[in-house]
């Protein structure tokens, strides 16, 4: 009995071993030939492949795609904790404002048609097949309908169909339609194995052409269905769909996605396909899948943006006024007030593989601070196109008034849009090229599989002039000029923004005057200051400057600067507030200074040299430009999604091989200016202006009486006198004596 209880237990271990090994067998009957009764689905996911690989979170080379719903990829995908995402935050809000779904992609449109028929074709033994009956399964396109399709996978009139099925005469069989009442001639047949080769072998000679050719077939099919825009899972699903071949076209993407995911067939239901070890996917061959899933991917990036700042060559600046993007083109720069500050700003335009991705908005919103004013009157702002990021293969020149972009100033004129029209996003998108451009239209010379000027540097400029009044800050603040690009695709609720600036700095001195033996006030009253004057000389750009004095606030502005010392500004001491004998000048850039003092009241002796006045600028380390957390409309210049900090910006390496568009993004942070001053080579202590720190060198001059001369009435000047009297006194007595001796020669004549 024990025995039997034994070998009972075994066998129910066995049997319950058994149950745990998953059954292998063919699909029942009913499972293994099409439901014409059943309705179908299709459900999309996209997520942002280019991170995913990127961050080595992903191998795209391990996934197959099986039809159906793989929650591995969604758990890996969707659940990802990207770098930069608030790891503390249980919604994974980015420092941006916004909420991280792993890498899904929200904002992506599909647009999806059914093109042709399954169709199950029976021929009789023939020259192909001689010792058996054929029977397999054919896809019937409507010629009139899908001539374009066809064509634009390189299948043009029929090419490559299954010819034995164009004979013929009746339709055999139950088919999901009435397919009677159709003639054949109407229809061409054609095996999955040609579609999938047609299309691979078309999009890989110049998917461009092909995407677009798709894109534009699909959105004048009669019967397109547009899915929803993917959510912000990066899931969108169509549901109760008819059965057949359907033809899926990505047609709008929102504004990070760089490359749409290739067009493609997929067939509702579809039969399974085995998946890999982690794979959900039942064994494939066994049965007909009607809820089809799939993962296509998407590559993105963004753009770049950086605004530089130069003095105009003619105001004498650091640079030798060439269009050379490195010439004397920084983050800072200082200038003098009055002077010609020239602008550019250098973009990276995105990536543009089709009219899905091509851009619907590009424009730039500049603001200057209210110490620069525009130079409108000018009209100068250019837009260029080079290939490479140096500037140097320029392929375009837009200039205003040519009808490619707009030129708005707002009310207070410290904001300027510079908006790409239609004409211009044509051209830029490829599809209209004017003649100046030499490349064939189309054509892209990073390579065939981009369109128009896709991925060229675009580079704008304009200039601005300092003003020579208050409205400037002066000082170690700085004039900040900001730039924001928008730019949209074709997801038309998606946009993004990049936003960075640069700074104009100018400086200026305190300079006193006072007299050894007389107070400053006494000094005012008594109009000595009226008597005193000064030049100043640029010593390193060798001009004299021109101001012009603020009565109201006892300031001069520098205005500009002359070569000739007669047109220079004289510089008179005056009274500013309660403090007295003073020239205060604003408005000077970071240079050597030499202020001579060319005449003093009456009685002070004149400075024995003139005074030598240092203003240098230099990089605060402590002071870096936050600029870029201000960017609240879209991603951050440097956003944690695209770019892991300085290093990883810097160091390019391996990531080149997935040629990512800015990915990593080029790390824009830079820091902001302070000065420092000496006199005559001695430190002195800048003073603030408004709450500008060091912003003015402060100096003082004071003169001393000269030595006197003996007054009238002294002993000295007495003998003077007596000199002259004693001189005129001998005078007259020769005189006399010439007299008398004169009338005595006369009357001895007599």
């Amino acid at each position: 009995m024990k025995k039997f209880k034994n070998i009972l237990t075994l066998c129910m271990a066995l049997a319950m071993l058994l149950s745990c090994i998953p059954a292998v067998h063919a699909a029942e009957v009913p499972d293994a030939t099409i439901n014409y009764d059943n309705s179908c689905s299709l459900t999309i996911w996209k997520y942002d492949w280019t991170n995913a690989v990127k961050d080595g979170v992903w191998n795209e080379d391990s996934f197959i795609s099986t039809g159906w719903r793989e929650s591995y990829v969604e758990d890996v995908l969707g659940d990802a904790v990207r770098y930069g995402d608030d790891n503390d935050s249980p919604d994974h809000s980015l420092g941006n404002g916004q909420t991280s779904n792993g890498y899904a992609i929200k904002g992506v449109g599909f647009a999806i048609a059914n093109v042709a028929i399954p169709w199950t074709f029976s021929e009789s033994a023939n020259d192909d097949h001689p010792d058996y009956n054929l029977t397999k399964l054919l896809y019937a396109f409507n010629k009139a309908d899908t001539a374009e399709l066809l064509a634009a996978i390189g299948l043009p009139d029929g090419e490559g169909r299954y010819e034995n099925a164009d004979y013929m005469a009746t339709w055999p069989g139950a088919q999901p339609m009435a397919l009677t009442e159709y003639d054949p001639n109407e229809f061409w047949f054609y095996e999955s194995d040609v579609l999938n080769k047609a299309m691979a072998s078309a999009l890989a000679d110049n998917s461009t052409v092909v995407k677009d050719a798709l894109e534009t077939y699909i959105h004048n099919h009669p019967n397109t269905i547009y899915m929803d825009l993917t959510d912000n899972n990066g899931k969108t699903i169509e549901r109760n769909l008819e059965i057949g071949l359907y033809i899926v076209v990505e047609d709008s993407v929102p504004e990070m996605v760089t490359s749409t995911t290739n067009p493609f067939f997929v067939s509702l239901p579809m039969t399974t396909v085995s998946g890999n070890v982690e794979s959900a996917s039942p064994e494939g061959g066994h049965f007909w899948n009607y809820d089809v899933v799939v993962y296509p991917k998407n590559e993105t990036g963004i753009p770049t943006l950086e605004k530089q700042v130069r003095e105009s060559m003619k105001d004498t600046g650091n640079n030798n006024g060439t269009d050379n993007i490195n010439d004397g083109f920084e983050h800072n720069a200082t200038g003098s007030a009055g002077d010609m500050m020239e602008y550019q700003i250098l973009s990276t335009l995105p990536t543009i593989t089709s009219k899905a991705t091509s851009l619907t908005t590009y424009n730039f919103y500049d603001t200057i601070s209210a110490g620069l004013t525009y130079n409108k009157a000018l009209k100068d702002v250019k837009i260029e196109f080079f290939t490479d990021a140096n500037c140097t293969d320029k392929v375009a020149t837009w200039v205003q008034d040519d009808g490619r972009f707009t030129v708005t100033y707002s009310s207070d004129d410290r904001h300027m849009t510079i908006d790409v029209t239609e004409i211009g996003l044509a051209e830029i998108n490829g599809t209209e090229l004017v003649e100046a451009v030499t490349l064939d239209e189309g054509e892209n010379v990073n390579g065939k599989l981009y369109s128009g000027y896709s991925n060229y540097t675009v580079r704008v400029t304009y200039t601005a002039t300092i003003n020579s009044d208050a409205s400037f800050v002066y000082g170690e603040n700085g004039n900040c000029n900001e730039i924001v690009l928008t730019w949209r695709r074709t997801s038309g609720d998606y946009y993004d923004t990049l936003i960075d600036d640069c700074h104009v700095y100018s400086f200026g001195m305190d300079l006193t005057k006072l007299f050894s033996d007389v107070d400053a006030e006494t000094a005012e009253d008594t109009g000595m200051y009226k008597h005193v004057k000064f030049k100043i000389w640029n010593e390193a750009d060798g001009y004299w400057l021109t101001a012009t004095r603020n009565d109201a606030e006892g300031v001069y502005y520098v205005t500009g600067h002359v070569t000739e010392e007669a047109d220079a500004t004289i510089f008179y001491p005056v009274t500013s507030g309660d403090q007295f004998g003073k020239v205060i000048v604003k408005g000077m850039e970071d240079d050597w200074y030499t202020i001579t003092e060319v005449e003093t009241a009456n009685g002070y002796t004149l400075l024995k040299d003139s005074i030598y006045l240092d203003i240098y600028a230099m990089y605060d380390d402590d002071r870096i430009c936050d600029i870029y957390s201000k960017d609240v409309l879209g991603l951050l210049q440097n956003d944690p999604h695209y770019c892991h900090g300085k290093e990883m910006a810097l160091d390019l390496n391996d990531d080149n091989v997935l040629h990512l568009t800015n990915i990593p993004q080029k790390y824009m942070e830079h820091n902001l200016l302070t000065a420092y001053a000496t006199v005559d080579g001695n430190d002195v202590t800048m003073l603030s202006d408004n709450g500008s720190e060091n912003a003015e060198a402060p100096l003082t001059i004071v003169n001393t009486r000269g030595f006197d001369l003996p007054q009238t009435g002294d002993t000295g000047t007495m003998w003077y006198s007596v000199i002259g009297i004693v001189a005129m006194a001998s005078a007259l007595g020769v005189i006399i004596l010439v007299s008398k001796t004169k009338k005595r020669e006369d009357v001895a004549q007599q």
